[in-house]
């Protein structure tokens, strides 16, 4: 089922470690480009300085990370690449999920034409293995952009369910097998001071 308001009103990291094995859905149209989260990190403003609303900083492009939990964060670096965050915890405390990478399971052609401008099938083995491993490659092939950012998590563009069967589609076998997450240091945040070393990104 699609996950509830309830499931980001909790603790970033519980949510961050959660949203591992779930699948996040982006319509495109009438086709859903569905991936599987398996890397995630936690941002949590009031005491991180690796939050961009460290100290609840409230600036026009953080005012998002102040909605409601279950709303979408997206923001751009280096100029160029999207980002895709959901806030979570009660509205008003800054707090967010970054999705860094995920693997592809359903609208794979969509999402190769989109991230490369080329069908799956003429994807090199390279291009295959850097797919979704990043979160500027994970929005281009969801098509995600800043007219994403504050859209709800809760309604029927852009969301995240339980299974695939959640949207009509079959779950694969291998989804159904355990997977053991690996909690390490946060990447790209050098500036962070004493940030950089807690240990809030999840993946398997």
């Amino acid at each position: 089922m699609k996950l509830s308001q309830d499931f980001y009103l909790r603790d970033t990291r519980d949510v961050a470690r959660d949203l591992l094995g779930k699948y996040l859905v982006q319509m495109q149209g009438d086709t859903p480009l569905v991936v599987r989260i398996c890397e995630t990190e936690a941002y949590i403003g009031p005491i991180d300085k690796a939050c961009h609303a460290y100290n609840y900083r409230r600036t026009p492009r953080t005012e998002t990370l102040f909605a409601p939990p279950g709303t979408a964060y997206v923001y751009l670096i280096y100029g160029m690449h999207h980002c895709l965050n959901f806030v979570t915890e009660p509205e008003g405390t800054p707090c967010a999920v970054l999705i860094r990478g995920a693997k592809a399971r359903a609208g794979l052609e969509e999402l190769a034409l989109n991230r490369y401008g080329k069908p799956l099938s003429a994807l090199t083995r390279p291009q295959k293995r850097q797919f979704l491993n990043g979160p500027g490659k994970l929005c281009k092939a969801l098509a995600i952009t800043r007219e994403d950012n504050g859209r709800s998590l809760l309604g029927e563009t852009l969301f995240v369910c339980d299974r695939l069967e959640d949207v009509g589609l079959v779950t694969p076998p291998e989804d159904a097998q355990s997977f053991v997450v690996r909690q390490t240091p946060r990447i790209g945040i050098d500036y962070a001071e004493e940030a950089v070393y807690f240990p809030w990104r999840y993946l398997f």
